[in-house]
């Protein structure tokens, strides 16, 4: 059984290096919220092993990586105890093996390959670096209806990662010598990989992005159709993540597009105001679209308006919002 120092080691790792996604984890139920503390600890931990400020050599990373494949896989006896609570946490949730194959299977395309030529794919690898996780967190809440779930776990998943390629331009060219938007969205507008590695921010350059956030945000849509379908307990922690994490768009947008000279980011202060407009509008309406077009950044076309019950919280549900708030704090 996970045992209390893997959970407390597994969410300070998650405290130190994924404070947007330890937020809403938060507000998960104890009995989803630990074992996600256990994932997302993995998931750093084999990132780590090829963005580390100080990379061992390819080979070496390889090792290490199919060294936690193995054990996270219940192949062999885990030497840390992140990996060891994994392995059970797998097992107990009857996490599919192939979900964790090809998120390994990604962390070693990392070593070696730092550019895509397509969407598609790049797509492909995000099916391992972040549909995937989307997945087994899903497997973690273990909806009732789990096969109508999944299909929009795997696009939240891949809309919170390209938000994070959006912002991340700079610093993935700086620190790693990657970039991650598609190489034929870049030569649609006649952007140049040096342009990128130099950092000149042009009108084309823009065009880039607003290209990447527009196929992103329907991502977004298509996911957040989704979380109706996960346990109801779960639901609120998953909208919130959503809106954190699209809200990065805002800010990209705030700096008109460039992020080739600044990664922008979530202040503190404006994560807590998202958190309460969202739980305020949660008060109000119980569907996460509702909610999700009511608070966060995505637009949503005029043919996606759709009836928006209970504008006004009822006698007493103030009272409630503010014990909320304070029990958080």
């Amino acid at each position: 059984m996970v045992n209390t120092r893997q959970v407390e080691q597994s969410k300070r790792i998650q405290q130190r290096t994924g404070k947007t996604f330890h937020l809403a984890t938060r507000l998960l139920p104890e009995r989803v919220r630990h074992a996600t503390y256990v994932l997302y600890a993995f998931f750093r931990v084999a990132d780590e092993v090829v963005d580390t400020a100080d990379p061992a050599p390819p080979e070496k990373q390889r090792e290490e990586l199919e060294r936690l494949r193995a054990e996270a896989l219940g192949r062999g006896e885990p030497t840390d105890p992140v990996l060891a609570a994994f392995s059970e946490v797998r097992e107990r949730n009857d996490i599919d093996d192939e979900d964790v194959e090809v998120f390994v299977d990604a962390m070693l395309a990392d070593i070696e390959k730092s550019r895509y030529e397509t969407y598609d794919e790049l797509e492909a690898y995000m099916d391992g670096s972040a549909a995937a996780v989307g997945r087994m967190m899903t497997a973690v809440m273990d909806p009732a209806e789990r096969d109508r779930a999944l299909p929009h776990a795997t696009a939240l998943g891949e809309a919170f990662q390209m938000s994070n390629f959006l912002r991340d331009v700079r610093e993935d060219v700086v620190e790693r010598d990657r970039v991650y938007l598609p190489q034929e969205t870049l030569r649609r507008h006649d952007v140049s990989e040096a342009e990128v590695k130099n950092f000149e921010f042009s009108e084309r350059f823009r065009a880039v992005m607003e290209d990447e956030i527009d196929r992103t945000e329907e991502l977004y849509r298509e996911g957040v159709a989704g979380i109706k379908y996960l346990p109801e307990d779960c639901q609120f922690a998953v909208l919130l993540a959503a809106v954190l994490y699209a809200d990065h768009h805002r800010a990209i947008r705030q700096v008109d597009y460039d992020v080739l000279s600044t990664t922008p980011s979530l202040s503190t202060s404006r994560k807590l105001w998202l958190l309460a407009r969202t739980r305020l509008a949660w008060v109000r309406s119980h569907d996460p679209e509702t909610v999700f077009r009511r608070v966060s950044v995505v637009p949503y076309p005029a043919t996606h308006a759709a009836h928006e019950p209970d504008r006004h919280p009822r006698q007493g549900r103030g009272h409630r919002f503010a014990a909320w708030v304070r029990n958080l704090i």
